[in-house]
């Protein structure tokens, strides 16, 4: 590990965001493809010339306050303020006892909304969350370590993962997804999100539809000024179908709810994710015993 990231995590947040803006800025001046990505996917969502500015800033804090967020001490809560709201709704939900899926866009700070989930309720019913490794083995093993806290669990985005996931929601825990991801070949199908075709996960809608759990959206605003984050719980928009018969219906719906809530904030979405790319093959794995 580099010393400049122990070094980083020592930082104020407002430190951090300050940082994180410019490199954002930076991203997007220097990488052509970067820049077009950006301002494609943000314009076929309507989003305004103002919010995209404000969105290649908030890229670059999210990077920037990942240090701080990763590199504490695993028993140690968020250092920064962090404010609810819903939280009586994940509340409410749990008590059924038939486990959550959290739904959370690439959006605000969702390294935070995870962290947070499992300090406030993660004693009762942990959360295991979906998490592509990355390529480069050094940061695989970073994301592995500083993912892995109290009442907090990781699941490789592949079969072994998903079958990690149904086994924690039949104990009646919480997993959680970022279900605007591209998943591998053969884990989606091709649906509408923000009016263009984007390969959609079906995990989604079949977590909660083969289990019965509940379902909500949890993301993370980032507050200016490094005043910490909101971490915001609230009912799916657009309702699952009841059955998981039609995938393409049930996928167009986890999209519309990621487009309603991508909307409230547009400014502290990912527009530069590669949404509309074709997805990439994935390897046969062995039969589980």
């Amino acid at each position: 590990m580099s010393p400049l990231l122990p070094w980083l995590s020592r930082r104020s947040l407002r430190h951090l965001h300050g940082l994180g803006a410019a490199l954002g800025w930076l991203a997007y001046g220097l990488s052509p493809s970067y820049r077009r990505r950006l301002n494609q996917n943000a314009k076929l969502a309507g989003v305004g010339r103002s919010d995209r500015r404000a969105a290649i800033a908030d890229a670059g804090k999210l990077v920037a306050e990942l240090p701080r967020l990763w590199l504490r001490p695993a028993d140690e809560p968020i250092a920064d303020p962090v404010r609810w709201e819903g939280a009586e709704l994940l509340q409410e939900m749990l008590a059924r006892g038939k486990g959550l899926v959290l739904l959370t866009p690439h959006m605000g700070s969702f390294e935070v909304s995870a962290q947070a989930y499992a300090e406030r309720f993660g004693r009762a019913q942990p959360i295991t969350v979906l998490y592509r490794p990355a390529r480069q083995a050094w940061l695989r093993e970073l994301e592995e370590t500083a993912r892995a806290r109290p009442a907090l669990a990781t699941a490789p985005a592949n079969l072994s993962g998903v079958r990690l996931m149904m086994r924690a929601l039949r104990r009646g825990e919480t997993v959680g997804l970022l279900p605007d991801q591209v998943p591998p070949e053969g884990m989606g199908v091709w649906v509408p999100f923000f009016g263009q075709p984007a390969y959609t996960m079906t995990l989604a809608a079949r977590l909660v539809q083969q289990t019965g759990a509940a379902v909500a959206i949890l993301w993370t605003e980032r507050l200016p000024k490094g005043a910490g984050y909101v971490v915001r719980a609230k009912p799916l928009p657009v309702s699952l179908p009841a059955t998981a018969d039609d995938e393409a219906a049930s996928a167009g719906a986890v999209n519309r709810s990621m487009e309603a809530v991508i909307l409230e904030k547009p400014s502290q979405y990912l527009w530069a994710y590669h949404r509309y790319k074709n997805p990439r093959q994935v390897q046969t794995e062995s039969p589980a015993s």
